[in-house]
């Protein structure tokens, strides 16, 4: 049988996260963070994680497109003189978007990359510089066949220290309930 003291606790943690339901439950959607779940996909993959993340936070999606697309030879990542090699040896290059979002009324802002030479590729460079993020709460994410999201994150903050960069996450192969788990143990606000 249980003890009382560890039947107390359970009840308690139970009461806990109960009212913090009811409280956002019952918050008038103003109350509410506003996320917007920002995303480059040059192949689909990371637009797929994307619509799922934006699903389980109840967050608006918006694709950072290139103002010119990526083609396959583009991507071709064993070709040195392809556009994403070009790009990525120059840590100026800015690739444009075509739009730029309206950040008024976002309180956190997910944005989604695929790993390109263990970085984000560099027109999510173009999308932090020409939206203000100040005061949102910044949150990566990424998708990759085999490099880890930690160096693309480190090197972000440290080209963007004035943002309040939050733990992002690898999403490979992610689906649905795997994003929720992330945003449920990470603390992420979730509808």
């Amino acid at each position: 049988m249980y003890s009382k003291s560890f039947l107390f606790t359970v009840l308690t943690i139970f009461l806990m996260n109960w009212q913090t339901t009811a409280r956002n439950a019952a918050a008038p959607d103003s109350e509410r963070a506003r996320i917007l779940v920002a995303y480059f996909s040059a192949t689909g993959t990371t637009a797929r994680v994307a619509r799922q993340l934006a699903e389980a936070t109840g967050g608006d999606l918006y694709a950072i497109t290139p103002v010119e697309p990526y083609t396959d030879d583009d991507l071709d990542w064993n070709d040195r003189r392809s556009r994403s090699s070009v790009e990525m040896n120059d840590p100026n290059a800015r690739p444009a978007i075509r739009e730029v979002r309206d950040m008024t009324g976002y309180d956190v802002v997910f944005i989604g990359y695929p790993i390109w030479w263990n970085l984000a590729p560099r027109i999510i460079e173009t999308f932090i510089e020409r939206h203000d993020l100040t005061g949102k709460t910044v949150i990566p994410f990424a998708t990759s066949g085999g490099s880890g999201i930690a160096n693309s994150a480190a090197a972000l903050r440290k080209a963007y220290p004035e943002l309040d960069w939050q733990e992002g996450r690898l999403l490979r192969a992610a689906d649905g309930q795997t994003v929720r788990e992330w945003l449920d143990g990470a603390g992420y606000l979730l509808p």
